[in-house]
């Protein structure tokens, strides 16, 4: 099983890193890297890079592909290359899948018009201007196509997808293995919690304007 996380410039590093460190798990998995070209891509921070081994031309086959979001995605939404690949790739996947505004690009492939999807909460909207339905869950399937919301969800949508390929007991041991156990010393991890000035300054700060 070939697994194969898109990276581009301006990625969020938690997106690509929480579902490899999950997913690389399953039994027999090849986890790879790819970009458009192969070497170090930075994230937007401009402090990290990971190392795409492959390009997207040596990459045909994919049984799963992750998609993560990123300030970069913007600049990727009609990236020929990049949406080309995404629509070839995913006429043989088995699972196609993206983390936070990833999903962005999946739709701008046209590969989520009218399924079931989510994005980062500040991007909904956005989602379902491609013709998605949008949804605030965690993790959405719609047959193969898994979305994972805002950034730390991508491990929540890698565990649960461990879970549908090698059965929940080996998810269950990759959760404990890596000790993943939210206790977050704040209660405002989605717009429905945090307080309504934080919301509203994220809102007026987010690169996702209102239509």
């Amino acid at each position: 099983m070939q697994i194969a996380i898109v990276l581009f410039d301006r990625f969020t590093a938690l997106d690509a890193v929480g579902p490899y460190q999950v997913l690389c798990g399953i039994p027999g998995a090849e986890t790879v890297f790819v970009a458009e070209q192969a070497g170090p891509v930075v994230d937007n921070e401009d402090s990290l890079a990971l190392v795409a081994r492959r390009t997207f031309a040596e990459v045909p086959r994919p049984d799963i592909v992750v998609v993560p979001g990123g300030p970069g995605q913007n600049d990727r939404m009609t990236d020929d290359t990049l949406l080309n690949w995404l629509r070839a790739v995913d006429a043989t996947s088995t699972w196609t899948t993206s983390v936070c505004t990833g999903s962005l690009l999946l739709a701008a492939a046209g590969l989520l018009r009218g399924r079931r999807a989510t994005t980062h909460w500040l991007a909904l909207d956005t989602l379902a201007e491609y013709g998605a339905t949008p949804t605030s869950e965690r993790v959405v399937f719609d047959g193969k196509y898994v979305t994972a919301a805002g950034v730390s969800s991508g491990i929540d949508m890698g565990l649960t997808l461990v879970g549908a390929i090698a059965g929940d007991e080996h998810a269950m041991a990759i959760q404990l293995l890596t000790e993943y156990d939210p206790q977050p010393p704040y209660d405002a991890g989605s717009p429905a919690k945090a307080p309504a000035a934080v919301v509203e300054k994220l809102r007026d700060a987010s690169r996702f304007l209102p239509s």
